[in-house]
Protein backbone atom coordinates (compact mmCIF):
# COMPACT_ATOMS: atom_id res chain seq x y z
CA UNK A 1 0.00 0.00 0.00
CA UNK A 2 1.39 3.51 -1.28
CA UNK A 3 2.00 5.66 1.65
CA UNK A 4 1.53 9.32 1.60
CA UNK A 5 1.89 11.85 4.06
CA UNK A 6 -0.37 14.65 3.66
CA UNK A 7 1.32 18.61 5.43
CA UNK A 8 -1.57 20.88 5.40
CA UNK A 9 -3.29 22.42 8.47
CA UNK A 10 -6.57 23.02 6.75
CA UNK A 11 -8.63 20.51 8.18
CA UNK A 12 -11.09 20.63 5.63
CA UNK A 13 -9.07 20.14 2.78
CA UNK A 14 -7.42 17.23 5.01
CA UNK A 15 -10.72 15.90 5.50
CA UNK A 16 -11.28 15.81 1.68
CA UNK A 17 -7.82 14.38 1.16
CA UNK A 18 -8.20 11.60 3.20
CA UNK A 19 -11.08 10.51 1.85
CA UNK A 20 -10.25 10.15 -1.66
CA UNK A 21 -7.19 9.07 -0.91
CA UNK A 22 -8.14 6.28 1.57
CA UNK A 23 -10.64 5.48 -1.11
CA UNK A 24 -8.47 4.54 -3.56
CA UNK A 25 -6.56 2.58 -1.30
CA UNK A 26 -3.70 4.79 -0.12
CA UNK A 27 -2.38 4.37 3.46
CA UNK A 28 -2.32 8.27 4.61
CA UNK A 29 -0.68 10.05 7.47
CA UNK A 30 -1.02 14.59 8.38
CA UNK A 31 1.02 16.71 9.68
CA UNK A 32 -0.38 20.14 10.25
CA UNK A 33 3.19 21.87 10.30
CA UNK A 34 7.07 21.96 8.68
CA UNK A 35 8.20 21.10 12.33
CA UNK A 36 6.08 17.37 11.85
CA UNK A 37 6.21 17.00 8.48
CA UNK A 38 10.22 17.10 8.41
CA UNK A 39 9.91 14.12 11.78
CA UNK A 40 7.37 12.20 10.25
CA UNK A 41 9.23 12.22 6.78
CA UNK A 42 12.19 10.85 8.64
CA UNK A 43 10.54 8.40 11.06
CA UNK A 44 7.97 7.18 8.83
CA UNK A 45 9.78 7.29 5.43
CA UNK A 46 6.19 7.78 3.48
CA UNK A 47 6.38 6.62 -0.40
CA UNK A 48 4.88 10.25 -1.41
CA UNK A 49 4.13 14.12 0.53
CA UNK A 50 1.70 16.24 -0.49
CA UNK A 51 2.91 19.53 0.80
CA UNK A 52 1.33 23.18 0.70
CA UNK A 53 3.77 25.98 1.16
CA UNK A 54 1.98 27.90 3.89
CA UNK A 55 2.33 26.16 6.69
CA UNK A 56 2.03 27.85 10.24
CA UNK A 57 5.75 27.40 11.28
CA UNK A 58 7.92 27.76 8.55
CA UNK A 59 7.91 28.19 4.70
CA UNK A 60 7.12 24.88 2.78
CA UNK A 61 10.08 25.44 0.59
CA UNK A 62 12.09 24.88 3.43
CA UNK A 63 10.58 21.49 4.34
CA UNK A 64 11.35 20.74 0.54
CA UNK A 65 14.81 21.54 1.03
CA UNK A 66 14.94 19.53 4.53
CA UNK A 67 13.85 16.52 3.42
CA UNK A 68 16.24 16.44 -0.07
CA UNK A 69 18.96 16.72 2.41
CA UNK A 70 18.73 12.89 2.77
CA UNK A 71 15.66 11.86 0.65
CA UNK A 72 14.83 11.72 -2.75
CA UNK A 73 10.61 10.66 -1.88
CA UNK A 74 8.21 11.95 -4.55
CA UNK A 75 6.84 15.63 -3.14
CA UNK A 76 4.05 16.90 -5.05
CA UNK A 77 3.52 20.62 -3.80
CA UNK A 78 -0.27 21.81 -3.27
CA UNK A 79 -0.43 25.75 -2.91
CA UNK A 80 -2.51 28.82 -3.55
CA UNK A 81 0.71 30.46 -4.58
CA UNK A 82 0.56 30.49 -8.58
CA UNK A 83 2.97 32.55 -9.59
CA UNK A 84 5.76 31.21 -11.98
CA UNK A 85 8.23 32.64 -9.43
CA UNK A 86 6.80 30.52 -6.63
CA UNK A 87 6.98 26.98 -9.09
CA UNK A 88 10.09 27.42 -10.24
CA UNK A 89 11.66 28.38 -6.45
CA UNK A 90 9.50 24.88 -5.35
CA UNK A 91 11.21 23.03 -8.35
CA UNK A 92 14.25 24.08 -8.02
CA UNK A 93 14.30 23.24 -4.21
CA UNK A 94 13.46 19.91 -5.43
CA UNK A 95 9.47 19.27 -5.70
CA UNK A 96 8.35 17.16 -8.15
CA UNK A 97 5.52 18.53 -8.97
CA UNK A 98 2.92 21.73 -8.41
CA UNK A 99 -0.63 21.75 -8.27
CA UNK A 100 -2.54 24.95 -7.85
CA UNK A 101 -5.64 25.74 -5.24
CA UNK A 102 -8.26 25.47 -6.22
CA UNK A 103 -7.49 22.02 -7.45
CA UNK A 104 -9.54 19.16 -9.61
CA UNK A 105 -9.37 15.74 -7.18
CA UNK A 106 -8.79 14.02 -10.21
CA UNK A 107 -5.78 16.18 -11.38
CA UNK A 108 -4.67 15.42 -7.88
CA UNK A 109 -4.65 12.02 -8.02
CA UNK A 110 -3.01 11.75 -11.74
CA UNK A 111 -0.09 13.57 -10.25
CA UNK A 112 0.01 11.63 -7.68
CA UNK A 113 0.38 8.01 -9.63
CA UNK A 114 2.79 10.02 -12.11
CA UNK A 115 4.95 10.92 -9.13
CA UNK A 116 5.23 7.69 -7.63
CA UNK A 117 5.71 5.63 -11.17
CA UNK A 118 8.95 7.91 -11.43
CA UNK A 119 10.28 7.08 -8.34
CA UNK A 120 9.82 3.22 -9.49
CA UNK A 121 11.46 4.49 -12.37
CA UNK A 122 11.26 3.86 -16.03
CA UNK A 123 11.39 0.21 -17.07
CA UNK A 124 14.49 -0.83 -18.33
CA UNK A 125 16.81 -4.40 -18.19
CA UNK A 126 18.15 -5.27 -14.99
CA UNK A 127 21.48 -5.37 -16.33
CA UNK A 128 21.62 -1.84 -17.75
CA UNK A 129 22.83 -0.24 -14.46
CA UNK A 130 25.83 2.25 -15.13
CA UNK A 131 26.00 4.23 -18.34
CA UNK A 132 28.89 5.59 -19.30
CA UNK A 133 30.36 8.23 -21.77
CA UNK A 134 33.61 9.84 -22.13
CA UNK A 135 33.25 12.49 -20.24
CA UNK A 136 30.91 11.36 -17.20
CA UNK A 137 28.81 8.16 -15.66
CA UNK A 138 25.00 7.68 -14.49
CA UNK A 139 24.94 5.50 -12.04
CA UNK A 140 20.93 4.15 -12.56
CA UNK A 141 20.52 2.06 -9.08
CA UNK A 142 22.53 4.86 -7.03
CA UNK A 143 20.96 8.07 -8.78
CA UNK A 144 24.28 8.80 -9.13
CA UNK A 145 26.55 11.35 -11.60
CA UNK A 146 29.73 11.34 -11.81
CA UNK A 147 32.54 13.47 -13.79
CA UNK A 148 36.10 11.62 -13.38
CA UNK A 149 36.07 11.22 -9.75
CA UNK A 150 34.31 14.12 -8.57
CA UNK A 151 30.16 13.58 -7.85
CA UNK A 152 27.88 16.06 -9.94
CA UNK A 153 24.97 17.18 -7.95
CA UNK A 154 21.98 17.25 -10.02
CA UNK A 155 18.57 18.54 -8.34
CA UNK A 156 15.25 15.98 -8.56
CA UNK A 157 14.09 17.26 -11.70
CA UNK A 158 17.91 17.37 -13.27
CA UNK A 159 17.89 13.84 -12.69
CA UNK A 160 14.34 12.83 -14.29
CA UNK A 161 15.22 14.56 -17.07
CA UNK A 162 18.40 12.56 -17.58
CA UNK A 163 17.16 9.14 -16.58
CA UNK A 164 14.43 9.57 -19.49
CA UNK A 165 17.04 10.07 -21.97
CA UNK A 166 20.02 7.90 -20.91
CA UNK A 167 17.71 5.26 -20.85
CA UNK A 168 16.50 5.52 -24.46
CA UNK A 169 19.99 6.05 -25.94
CA UNK A 170 20.01 7.27 -29.40
CA UNK A 171 16.24 7.85 -29.56
CA UNK A 172 14.43 11.05 -29.87
CA UNK A 173 12.31 11.86 -26.78
CA UNK A 174 9.71 14.05 -27.70
CA UNK A 175 9.34 17.55 -25.93
CA UNK A 176 5.96 16.37 -24.70
CA UNK A 177 7.15 13.41 -23.47
CA UNK A 178 9.47 14.66 -21.11
CA UNK A 179 7.19 17.48 -19.82
CA UNK A 180 4.23 14.97 -19.32
CA UNK A 181 6.98 12.65 -17.96
CA UNK A 182 8.81 15.19 -15.31
CA UNK A 183 6.17 18.10 -14.76
CA UNK A 184 3.11 16.42 -15.51
CA UNK A 185 -0.26 17.29 -18.10
CA UNK A 186 -0.73 21.16 -17.08
CA UNK A 187 3.14 21.34 -17.79
CA UNK A 188 2.61 19.76 -21.45
CA UNK A 189 3.34 22.75 -23.28
CA UNK A 190 5.57 24.77 -20.94
CA UNK A 191 8.99 24.10 -23.31
CA UNK A 192 10.70 27.36 -21.62
CA UNK A 193 10.96 24.56 -18.69
CA UNK A 194 13.10 22.14 -20.77
CA UNK A 195 15.26 24.54 -22.06
CA UNK A 196 15.57 25.95 -18.55
CA UNK A 197 16.64 22.13 -17.23
CA UNK A 198 18.49 21.00 -20.30
CA UNK A 199 21.02 24.20 -20.23
CA UNK A 200 21.42 23.14 -16.41
CA UNK A 201 22.41 19.94 -17.75
CA UNK A 202 24.88 20.59 -20.18
CA UNK A 203 26.23 23.17 -18.14
CA UNK A 204 27.67 20.45 -15.51
CA UNK A 205 28.03 17.35 -17.85
CA UNK A 206 28.98 18.76 -21.41
CA UNK A 207 32.65 19.76 -22.29
CA UNK A 208 31.06 22.31 -24.15
CA UNK A 209 28.29 23.69 -23.39
CA UNK A 210 27.79 25.38 -26.34
CA UNK A 211 27.92 22.78 -28.57
CA UNK A 212 26.63 19.63 -26.81
CA UNK A 213 28.04 16.37 -27.34
CA UNK A 214 25.84 14.06 -25.53
CA UNK A 215 22.31 15.77 -25.09
CA UNK A 216 21.42 16.93 -28.34
CA UNK A 217 18.66 19.07 -29.34
CA UNK A 218 16.02 18.21 -32.51
CA UNK A 219 14.74 21.51 -32.84
CA UNK A 220 11.43 21.76 -32.62
CA UNK A 221 10.96 17.91 -31.88
CA UNK A 222 12.85 17.19 -28.53
CA UNK A 223 16.23 15.80 -26.80
CA UNK A 224 18.37 12.37 -27.70
CA UNK A 225 21.20 11.31 -25.24
CA UNK A 226 24.23 9.94 -27.75
CA UNK A 227 26.15 7.71 -25.32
Amino acid sequence: MTRVLVVEDDPQLVRALKINLQARKFDVEQATNGTAALRLAAADKPDVIILDLGLPDMDGIDVIKGVRGWSRVPILVLSARHTSEDKIRALDAGADDYVTKPFSMDELLARLRAATRRQEGPDRPDEVVIVTTEDFSVDLAAKKVRRGERTVRLTPTEWHLLEILVTHPGHLVSQRKLLLEVWGPTYAENTNYLRVYMAQLRRKLEPDPSSPRYLVTEAGMGYRFEP
